[in-house]
């Protein structure tokens, strides 16, 4: 039994080789040496994954100032987002055996090095070509930061400090895609649309440096990879991104295209399953969905996802298309969104060894379904502060969230588990934004156009009172008038259409909260926290 050949802050194998069970039951050396590298690992974890969540909505502002540079249309500019979100979701599943194959740190520093190449790359392309293919590289590189950042926390402390770990890491992939847009808008507007992705060059560089230091390796775990299941579940995931992000440019099963793609997607997912059950060892281990807790946990991030990505996918355009917010101003009015969840984070942090996860959640779920339920009140007239007000609230709710979710996920999963659990709870959160943005934005086309002839055939010459409700906004004998009316229309039937969208998202939030009850009550014994059944 000897410890002198592990690096500071190899938590788990420790406690492995020495037969023990708890932090707690570490030598005082042991746990010393844990204390004293864990700040500088989180630091530059946090880095890292702050980073690579930044650029999952950092470019989108700077898409049109990108399309003039390299003589693009607006079709093939989505593109540049498209295979980057594609590259992603594929590689994210392969994390967890990339890093048991070849060690989490080697991974990671790899991951790191090639998301920072690839970003200055992007940064100096000239032609579409050229950006498309680094943005492909720049989603392999970075697909395995986030969960393997997720996992890094949960090794290098002991259970009873996972839920403050947990809030770091929330804060880190959270504010990342919150304060994208307006950090995007600022450095496109007063420098070039090329920093957006040179920022991450500096970024990288003291990230690389400070883990190659502090950052302990952990053991390899030789398994034959899975070359069939990893296969179809890359075309299941990437021929479902296409349809997602395509569907909506080509009106969905009205094009060929989308069809085949969505086909495709069902063939790989069922050729993924098949192969799954019957396989000795397939690329996804069957342990993970032996667990409850972390099942339920995949449904609730799922949930997540495409609650606080879809939301903020609506709010930019409505504040710039709507009420005419410059695109650093709409930024500024969204980003008190964070600051809610950043405290939501710190608080729960704190919360969540004292009182039942479960009831945490169903706090914070409440009260994203109130913020919600503000956002259905939204109108053209409105200023800032409702805005600011039900942002922050949401924030916060989605705060008190995501730490006890992630806490509960990976609570009762075996620590030979979390490279591969922590990829799949990723991927189900990737998927949940993908989809929710999808169904928001298609159902905010139709419902405009709907509402746009229902508002319309209200609107006639010989309406009471219309001539003095109207003559002092426009002249309806005239064809600018007439557009004017039109645009009029068009500008209530469509934040008639955001309203509805709220009201989807408040509704399936409130729809939830029971299932609440599937997850097994924390119990702590001792300095941990076990999962028992009720």
């Amino acid at each position: 039994m000897t410890r002198r050949n592990h690096l500071p802050g190899q938590l788990d194998d420790v406690i492995e080789e020495a037969g023990e069970g708890t932090a707690a039951d570490l030598p005082p050396h042991a746990e010393a040496a844990v204390k004293l590298d864990r700040p500088l690992i989180t630091l530059f974890i946090m880095a890292a994954t702050i980073m690579q969540a930044l650029d999952s909505t950092i470019a989108n502002v700077a898409l049109p100032q990108m399309q003039g540079t390299l003589s693009a249309t607006q079709d093939q500019m989505g593109w540049v987002l498209t295979s980057y979100i594609i590259a992603a979701a594929i590689m994210i599943p392969l994390t967890g055996w990339l890093a048991g194959r070849f060690g989490r740190k080697k991974v990671f520093l790899i991951s790191i090095v090639g998301f920072t190449v690839t970003s200055a790359l992007c940064g100096v392309s000239t032609s579409l070509p050229e950006i498309v293919l680094f943005r492909l590289l720049q989603g392999i590189s970075g697909a395995a930061l986030v969960p393997l950042s997720q996992a890094v926390l949960f090794d290098i402390n002991p259970p009873e400090n996972h839920g403050k770990a947990m809030a770091m890491w929330g804060i880190g992939v959270t504010l990342g895609p919150v304060l994208g847009p307006m950090l995007g808008g600022w450095l496109t507007q007063d420098y070039s649309w090329r920093w957006v992705f040179f920022i991450n060059v500096p970024i990288g560089i003291i990230a690389f440096f400070g883990l190659t230091a502090t950052m302990p390796e952990t053991k390899k775990i030789l398994s034959k990879f899975d070359f069939f299941g990893f296969a179809s579940l890359s075309l299941c995931i990437g021929a479902l991104q296409l349809f997602l992000d395509r569907g909506s440019i080509n009106d969905w099963f009205s094009s060929t295209e989308v069809i085949v793609e969505a086909m495709t997607a069902c063939v790989g997912l069922y050729y993924f399953l098949a192969h799954s059950f019957t396989y000795p060892q397939p690329f996804l281990s069957p342990s993970l969905f032996a667990d409850r807790n972390f099942v339920m946990a995949n449904v609730f991030i799922f949930l997540v996802g495409v609650v606080l990505f879809a939301t903020l996918a609506l709010i930019p355009p409505m504040l710039q298309n709507l009420m005419n917010y410059p695109v650093i101003f709409s930024g500024l009015v969204t980003a008190p969104r964070g600051l809610g969840t950043m405290i939501g984070m710190l608080v729960v942090g704190r919360l969540i060894g004292r009182f039942d996860a479960r009831a945490i959640m169903a706090v914070g779920l409440s009260l994203t379904a109130f913020s919600l339920w503000q956002m259905t009140n939204f109108d053209l007239l409105m200023g800032a502060s409702p805005i600011v007000v039900s942002g922050i609230i949401q924030g916060f709710g989605v705060g008190l969230v995501y730490v006890p979710l992630s806490t509960v996920a990976f609570g009762t999963l075996p620590p030979a588990l979390r490279n591969e659990g922590t990829s799949f709870f990723n991927l189900q959160r990737n998927l949940g934004s993908a989809i929710g943005i999808s169904v928001v934005e298609t159902l905010l086309t139709r419902n405009t156009q709907i509402m746009h002839s229902k508002l319309a055939e209200h609107i006639t010459p010989y309406m009471q009172n219309s001539p003095a409700v109207l003559a002092d906004r426009v002249h309806l004998s005239s064809a600018a008038g007439i557009a004017a009316l039109n645009g009029m229309i068009t500008d209530q039937a469509t934040m008639i259409a955001y309203l509805d969208d709220y009201k989807l998202m408040m509704l399936m939030t409130l729809a939830v909260i029971p299932l609440l009850l599937l997850l097994r009550a924390p119990v702590k014994t001792g300095k941990q926290e076990l999962a028992v059944m009720e």
